[in-house]
């Protein structure tokens, strides 16, 4: 397990430099069965990213630019009537594939938002009086803009709920961005990745996250600080029983790829940041500034 997720990380590292941690993330989340939201500036290497991996998983992918003027059709697909046998044919839209980048899904408005609401949650579509499952695994990467620039729409917090995870790219180290420089086109390097694994191997590892283990005291440990956000002043919404789950279940994956078998105190305070920061809120605005309180104010032990 440890070979394989070693190689992973090292391929996409090769055309995402300095990244190592946020592809380990973003490796986690898929495991978890989540999706991903990235919230950076243009150019950070969001969409190369989402690419990377999903070749080197041997991932379907395909990508949508989202705009203001984007419909729902656009994503899910539509129903087109043929002349010839005199019945409507339904025409599938880039959400059936195995990765689904949604470029900069928030300068779309919220009605085509919420499109991939039943998507992410469900793993299907309804169209026309018929449901129809979308491929597995099926793993959304979102990117999204900071909402100061212009031409955006707030993620609702029904949307943002869908996300197991959100992390920041941020910009490269000197040393990542000299050797940026003086490497090959990262757009070359993307082309030449191969898959690693094959898509029976990501199912079970999938699988395999159920099977970690997790103590009773690693267990009082969750539920203390769940508690504390639904009880601290300093919260106005706290965790949810979803969100809750989806803490443990990336702490589940994070002692995975790092080749163990049981959840350690480590391994929630490695994903909470990611997990939690989009779903806290305080008067002051979202619940970034909390993850750290939060860590500061929770034991590991109780007293």
């Amino acid at each position: 397990m440890q070979k394989i997720v070693s190689a992973i990380v090292s391929d996409v590292g090769r055309v995402l430099l300095g990244k190592e941690r946020q592809v380990q993330l973003a490796l986690a989340c898929l495991l978890s069965r989540g999706h991903l939201l990235i919230e950076d500036l243009p150019g950070m290497g969001k969409t190369t990213l989402a690419h990377a991996l999903a070749q080197v998983l041997g991932l379907s992918y395909k990508r949508v630019q989202f705009t203001s003027d984007m419909l729902p059709a656009d994503i899910l697909g539509v129903s087109i009537f043929d002349r010839q046998s005199g019945q409507f044919h339904f025409h599938e839209g880039p959400v059936f594939s195995q990765v689904l980048l949604a470029d900069e899904i928030n300068r779309s408005s919220p009605k085509t938002q919420s499109a991939l609401l039943e998507a992410m949650e469900e793993r299907q579509v309804s169209a026309d009086g018929e449901t129809r499952l979308l491929p597995q695994p099926f793993f959304v990467i979102a990117t999204q803009n900071p909402l100061q620039q212009s031409g955006t729409f707030p993620l609702p917090e029904s949307q943002l709920d869908r996300f197991l995870m959100r992390i920041s790219l941020g910009y490269p180290t000197r040393e990542a961005e000299r050797a940026l420089f003086l490497g090959t086109d990262p757009r070359r390097q993307l082309a030449e990745i191969k898959p690693r694994i094959d898509i029976s191997t990501l199912k079970k590892m999938q699988h395999l996250v159920g099977q970690v283990k997790t103590s009773e005291s690693l267990l009082d440990y969750l539920e203390r600080l769940v508690l504390y956000t639904r009880r601290s002043p300093d919260c106005t919404v706290g965790l949810s029983p979803r969100g809750a789950l989806a803490l443990l279940s990336a702490a589940k994956a994070w002692a995975l790829i790092h080749n163990r078998g049981h959840v350690l105190p480590e391994d929630i305070q490695a994903v909470l940041p990611s997990v939690a920061g989009h779903r806290l809120q305080s008067d002051s605005g979202n619940g970034d500034h909390l993850v750290e309180r939060l860590m500061r104010q929770v034991d590991i032990i109780a007293a």
